[in-house]
């Protein structure tokens, strides 16, 4: 069985000089094992971020054959103009294309784009697609505009149409200013997003317009999305402002879209599982963050309502898929 992780980071190293391209919208950089925010510490990181060597006897360690590595969501530059935005993604795009390089048949790259110039965005994504990045990474939103925004909605359809996967990320959560402790907006805000950001798919219509080829996954298990369907389904069946937009309720169209692994308890997983299918499910660790699953694919071993089958497609097989990998 290939082990595949589909949720997986990296910073490269980009130095302060160079952050100051994105000046006014964040300018992130490393500094000897700190994530920095202009001039501000961010996060301390351990070198598997940024080290493919460092990575790569990570995964030996703990079992992983292939992971599918996205940059930090830091990293993506939405607030910064269109212009500067492109020449941001255009650097980071080709730093993780050369951390992935140095071992190709087991990292698989993910680009970033522009997402706040739909024009851009599409560009980008052609570029990275012919220089070898084999999908996207989104973050669920830029600014007010959720993935129901209609030049987001173009920049999908693109995706469908370029053949590239999408791995949706949240970040800059809501309601950050009542959370400024102990890792609440990761903890609560995270969470939220994810489930705000598929339920704005569903019930905004997007789902019946955008083509069935699209290929889509969302992080963390879709947040609260598995646990909350049934209120969602309930709404949409009582009050004709939830189904305004939508023909079907929300539980019709969890066949549109993939989750990861990484919820942490095995009843959490078996319950992700039946609302979704095992098919749907692809293992994801959020590695190297300590909020990440430590000992990859420990919770799918621990879920004893899993056959052996479906642990192996969570485990790989549904990610193989997803990416069009060879078999």
């Amino acid at each position: 069985m290939t082990v595949i992780d589909v949720h997986a980071h990296v910073f490269p190293k980009i130095s302060r000089a160079e952050a100051r391209m994105l000046a006014g919208a964040g300018e992130p950089w490393l500094r000897d094992g700190m994530m920095m925010s202009g001039e501000d510490d961010y996060r301390p990181v351990t070198p598997e971020l940024w080290d493919a060597g460092a990575r790569l006897a990570a995964m030996d360690r703990t079992g992983v054959d292939v992971q599918v590595v996205s940059s930090t969501p830091l990293l993506f530059g939405y607030a910064a103009d269109g212009a500067r935005a492109a020449e941001w993604c255009a650097m980071v795009n080709e730093r993780v294309l050369a951390h992935c390089a140095q071992a190709p048949e087991r990292l698989i790259p993910l680009c970033q784009v522009p997402l706040q110039d739909v024009d851009l965005a599409v560009k980008t994504v052609t570029e990275a697609k012919a220089a070898g990045h084999r999908g996207v990474h989104l973050g669920n939103h830029v600014g007010a505009r959720n993935l129901d925004d209609r030049d987001i909605l173009l920049f999908l359809e693109h995706c469908a149409h370029e053949d590239m996967p999408v791995l949706v990320h949240p970040w800059d959560m809501l309601g950050a200013d009542r959370m400024p402790g102990h890792m609440l907006p990761w903890l609560v805000g995270m969470a939220a997003e994810t489930q705000l950001s598929i339920l704005t798919l569903m019930l905004s219509g997007a789902f019946e317009t955008l083509p069935r080829s699209l290929r889509l996954c969302f992080c963390h298990g879709g947040g609260s999305f598995a646990y909350l369907l049934g209120r969602a389904d309930n709404a949409w069946h009582r009050r004709d402002i939830v189904r305004a937009d939508s023909p079907r309720p929300p539980s019709a169209y969890t066949d549109r879209f993939h989750v990861d692994s990484a919820v942490f308890d095995p009843r959490a997983l078996r319950l992700l599982v039946e609302v979704m299918g095992a098919e749907r499910v692809m293992l994801g660790t959020d590695f190297p963050f300590p909020l990440g699953e430590q000992e990859p694919g420990s919770v799918v071993a621990a879920c004893p309502e899993l056959d052996e089958d479906a642990r192996a497609a969570i485990m790989g097989g549904n990610a193989a898929a997803f990416l069009g990998l060879r078999s």
